[in-house]
């Protein structure tokens, strides 16, 4: 990932110094030749051209490119410090989403918001596209992304489908052999709940990486490489939004705990039925809980 940052800003830097040595007015060459000149590959071109475009240096209308102005010291990037994991641009994505309170519609500054999140713009193009696959950002058709958006109506359709993956899960997990590691690891999280509920006064917002790790072990029994990506989005939402939502959170947390612990003596009893009424009744409470975040942010309508 290093090496990709480093390549698009060079890139950039030398796309600058092209546009500067030609007339206002004048068109650039076609991709291949650009990305001849520069010595890298035409995905990086494209991203240098969207970003020229976004700052109104160059207009993008077709395979046109015109040049619009001249370049500005502002207008160069440099190469952040310290580069952002894939991991921890996620987090940062829906830290922002979630602290900034921004609403559904709003337009996303990729070039602006690379440099907040200390990423090189195609980096963030990237990630946007992984996050349209899940309805929480949208491409627009003249190019650039907008925040679809934590509706109510997001929040319900995710809460929804999380319940068919997980009631998938629970069927499995209740059939599974007495020699599974999942059963261990039931042990381990039975522990670790309690411990927490003993120290729940001092340590309740502990509750949502708890919460995150159990319910990827409830899921990790299923192998399904398309379930696993769903998995991933639903985890990363439900564990920012409950992070932020700090409405009796304490007793929120505590409740939590106690119907984990009910749903973990259901799985054990290998009762079909008695582990989807403890799954449902539980991810009923944290559909309630996911909306109740939303409304605290604001972000339901």
């Amino acid at each position: 990932m290093a090496r990709t940052n480093e390549r698009f800003v060079l890139a950039h830097k030398q796309m600058l110094s092209l546009c500067d040595k030609m007339a206002v007015g004048e068109t650039l060459p076609s991709e291949n030749v650009l990305a001849s000149q520069l010595g890298v590959s035409r995905t990086v071109i494209r991203s240098v051209l969207a970003t020229l475009d976004e700052q109104s240096i160059i207009t993008l209308n077709g395979r046109e490119k015109l040049i619009k102005r001249r370049s500005k010291p502002a207008d160069q990037m440099e190469l952040p410090a310290a580069l952002l994991t894939i991991e921890e641009l996620e987090q940062h994505f829906l830290e922002w989403v979630l602290r900034m309170d921004v609403p559904p519609g709003t337009v996303l500054n990729v070039a602006q918001l690379a440099k907040d999140f200390s990423v090189a713009p195609h980096t963030l193009q990237e990630f946007f596209s992984s996050l349209s696959r899940f309805g929480i950002v949208v491409r627009r058709p003249r190019g650039g992304w907008v925040l679809h958006g934590f509706t109510a109506d997001y929040a319900i359709e995710l809460s929804d489908f999380r319940n068919v993956l997980e009631l998938n899960s629970v069927r499995h997990l209740v059939a599974l052999p007495e020699d599974h590691d999942i059963w261990s690891k039931l042990d381990v999280l039975e522990q670790d709940h309690l411990s927490l509920l003993e120290r729940i006064d001092k340590d309740y917002h502990d509750f949502s990486k708890l919460d995150e790790t159990f319910h990827e072990a409830i899921n990790s029994v299923v192998i399904n490489r398309f379930v696993k990506e769903f998995q991933k989005v639903i985890s990363l939402i439900f564990h920012y939004h409950f992070q932020w939502n700090k409405t009796d959170e304490r007793k929120r947390n505590e409740s939590a705990i106690k119907e984990h612990l009910i749903y973990i003596d259901a799985l054990r009893s290998r009762d079909v039925e008695k582990a989807e009424t403890a799954a449902k009744n539980h991810l009923a409470t944290s559909k309630q809980t996911l909306l109740g975040s939303l409304e605290a942010n604001s972000h339901a309508s």
